[in-house]
């Protein structure tokens, strides 16, 4: 199941990734439903958890002003509208979980944001996500609304983002 969960945050990170770029190039008409019911179609022989993949794309969607808040002042360097639409989708679904999944680990989706990062982000993606939510993770555990965990990944400051793209 593991495997299928990894899979299933590929499918919610492209559909994220696409309504952030239809709604940066102005486009009113995108209808997230049918965008996700494409991508999951896609994958139809191997994903059986597709609620766990609306789940997370309805999420983040309703909670992205909270999320988005949440993570500029953990890279104040890097405003979060300058950091490349995949690094915001995979910071913004790795919040997500952090706070509202109390099913998967901390540890696991850290290291799962990294992998999306390390996969379909820029050569220093990985080490930037890494260490936004490990910040994250921290602020969260301080608050004292931490989900019961092993390890966690490193909140060291985070290396510098790829650009986005023009």
């Amino acid at each position: 199941m593991a495997s299928n969960r990894h899979l299933g945050r590929i499918v919610a990170l492209q559909t994220l990734y696409e309504l952030d770029f239809r709604r940066e190039a102005g486009d009113t008409s995108f209808d997230l439903g049918l965008v996700l019911k494409r991508n999951i179609s896609r994958y139809e022989s191997t994903v059986d958890d597709v609620f766990f993949i609306e789940q997370l794309v309805r999420g983040v969607t309703q909670r992205e002003t909270e999320l988005d808040e949440e993570l500029r002042p953990l890279a104040p360097e890097w405003p979060l509208e300058q950091i490349a639409r995949m690094d915001r989708a995979v910071l913004r679904i790795g919040l997500y979980e952090l706070k509202y999944e109390d099913d998967v680990p901390p540890k696991v989706v850290i290291n799962e944001a990294v992998e999306l990062a390390k996969a379909f982000g820029g050569d220093n993606s990985s080490k930037f996500i890494n260490g936004v939510l490990g910040t994250a993770l921290k602020k969260i555990e301080a608050a004292g609304d931490a989900k019961p965990q092993g390890d966690i990944a490193d909140g060291d400051t985070p290396a510098k983002p790829e650009a986005k793209a023009a």
